[in-house]
């Protein structure tokens, strides 16, 4: 080959290679900074922007200003690690085998095998992930989060009342509470190992600020790169403690004083993401896992007049708030009345990525034509109500709820507790009953009797569900049912 003819090919080759890197690095640039922040049992009603009373969320109240407001977001299930297994999964709880609540002598946890939102941005581009936070999806090593596409993770690997003291301060025993008497410490965990055990409220107290400065640190660290950042606060869940920055702030009580914490928490993401440039492309999202603990009285939250709340199907235990910014994306000031749900995040990212979705089964759908604001968007018209069992409780189209016959537990007419120790609770038997959401959010009105083309074409709803997923209480094996990871496999 002549020699000027080989640097000719050289220099076109060297050419082609750069500009094929400057285009990689363009569009890495152009992918949105994805920030999830969830807090544990915050009521529908305890943002300011959804009529909290005596006490203030500044930070959470702008950036619905800026962004989005939903109205009738929904969880999967009213309970932790069901509800945040379909937050990272973009699947019904039931789907992946994991109802409930996992406590410390849990054998299982989310199976490595699905792909959570961490993996999922990972397979689009270069990202940088972390958790900061309750996780909640199983505390042994295969489990963790460093082993689901986080590269980093600090926080509790279960909830901030999994350990030796009961709700009133003092320490279990076999006599008070057996079960809290048999569990360790709580840990606060750097990666997959324990760095500190949580001895007692003070310890607990500097959680929120904890998450906060890690999220922080990691702004200032990833801000030349794409990332995705989880912040999933212990607060407000009980036992509640707060930082001595926020102690006695609120009119409410203590329970106001957590909640402005976490708005402070916003507050110093948003200003990270200001500070490095970063805000114009960041999605930034805030929700709850599920609604109020509603036995813990002050220490609980607000449903805003919602019917029951935590550990229930009716829309006090799944309807929660949520906020969304994305300037490049959303315009300010929007407020969305339809329906959408955390099984939502998934497929929404996936589509912002342009990534394709895993082989396996997601139950969730994009809602990215609602945060553009699209006319006529309706990308969700149909949701599934579940609570810890594989039975089908209720289901909505639309602004129609169809609520099933099933045994629950309910928070009317019991005396709620006092200081932090839990109330009475009690269980019912409801029957088949027909709400209209539109005028009737509180789910008190029966209208079964007008509408019973409805109630068909919501019980044909139900069917397909139980075909799809089965229903233990009707003696329905779930076809599409995969298994929870259990420690024996690893």
């Amino acid at each position: 080959m002549p020699i000027l003819l080989y640097y000719f090919l050289i220099s076109i080759f060297c050419v082609c290679s750069l500009h094929a890197h400057a285009q990689k690095k363009r569009s890495t640039q152009d992918l949105p900074n994805i920030v999830l922040i969830y807090a544990d049992d915050l009521g529908y009603g305890d943002l300011g922007t959804y009529g909290a009373l005596e006490f203030e969320t500044p930070h959470l109240d702008q950036l619905a200003a800026e962004g989005m407001r939903f109205t009738n977001f929904e969880v999967t299930q009213a309970v932790c690690s069901a509800s945040r297994a379909s937050i990272l999964t973009g699947c019904y709880a039931n789907r992946l085998s994991m109802g409930g609540a996992l406590n410390p002598h849990a054998k299982k946890g989310l199976h490595p095998d699905e792909e959570t939102l961490a993996e999922l941005v990972k397979r689009a581009a270069d990202y940088s992930t972390a958790m900061y936070g309750k996780w909640h999806l199983g505390h042994l090593k295969p489990f963790l989060p460093t082993r689901q596409g986080f590269d980093e993770y600090v926080g509790v690997p279960y909830s901030n009342d999994m350990w030796k003291w009961n709700y009133d301060m003092k320490l279990a025993t076999e006599e008070t509470h057996a079960r809290k008497a048999s569990y360790p410490e709580l840990p606060l965990m750097a990666g997959d190992t324990v760095y500190k055990e949580l001895q007692d409220l003070d310890d607990q107290a500097e959680l929120t600020t904890i998450y906060t400065k890690k999220a922080v640190e990691f702004i200032h660290k990833n801000k030349e790169k794409p990332f995705f950042l989880c912040v999933p606060h212990s607060m407000p869940h009980v036992p509640l403690a707060v930082s001595d920055k926020f102690k006695g702030k609120s009119a409410q009580g203590l329970y106001g004083d957590v909640i402005m914490e976490i708005d402070w928490s916003v507050g110093e993401i948003v200003k990270a993401l200001e500070q490095n440039g970063l805000t114009e492309n960041t999605l930034l999202i805030f929700t709850s896992d599920n609604g109020p603990w509603l036995n813990f009285g002050e220490h609980a939250g607000s449903t805003a007049g919602l019917r029951e709340g935590k550990g229930t199907s009716f829309e006090g235990g799944v309807r929660v708030p949520c906020i969304m910014k994305w300037p490049r994306q959303i315009k300010a000031g929007q407020v969305c009345n339809k329906l959408a749900a955390t099984i939502d995040f998934f497929p929404t990212i996936a589509e912002i990525l342009q990534v394709e979705l895993p082989d396996k089964k997601i139950d969730g759908v994009s809602i990215l034509p609602l945060m553009k604001g699209e006319a006529g968007a309706k990308p969700r018209e149909v949701f599934y109500y579940y609570y810890q069992r594989n039975a089908l409780e209720a289901v909505r189209r639309d602004h129609w709820k169809l609520v099933l016959p099933h045994t629950h537990r309910t928070y009317v007419a019991q005396e709620p507790g006092k200081g932090g120790v839990f109330g009475s609770i009690d269980h019912v038997q409801t029957e088949m009953a027909l709400y209209d959401l539109r005028r009737d959010p509180g789910e008190r009105y029966d209208v079964q009797s007008y509408y019973p083309e409805i109630v068909k074409e919501l019980q044909k709803l139900a069917t397909q569900a139980r075909e799809d997923l089965g229903d233990e209480l009707h003696n329905i094996e779930g076809p599409n049912i995969r298994a929870a990871g259990h420690i024996s496999q690893f």
